[in-house]
């Protein structure tokens, strides 16, 4: 997915006062402009909720796809794979079956 890189622009948020003081206060303390925390902040929600969304769609498509073809791995299968990983054994991965 190719995404065009646009300007930056400027954005409101409204804030109470009480949040206001609090956002001044702790960019203070990092030595940080309340700008730099709002955009950090910002960012991090936005990464973070694109990989929920991402994840959201995995288990969709996965589901789609166990409904379309019955293949599964059982909970001690895979548990047992975990295990081997977990212990830093080199392991391939069960092979589903229906």
């Amino acid at each position: 997915m190719h995404t065009a890189i646009l300007p930056a622009q400027n954005m409101t948020v409204r804030l109470d006062g009480e949040l206001r003081e609090r956002l001044r206060n702790l960019a203070e303390s990092r030595k940080r402009t309340p700008h730099w925390i709002l955009k950090e902040a910002i960012q991090q929600y936005v990464e973070r909720e694109e990989e929920r969304n991402a994840l959201r769609q995995a288990a969709v498509e996965s589901w789609e796809e166990y409904r379309a073809t019955g293949l599964h791995l059982t909970h001690e299968e895979a548990d047992a794979w975990l295990a081997k990983l977990e212990a830093g054994k080199d392991a391939e991965i069960p092979a589903c079956h229906p």
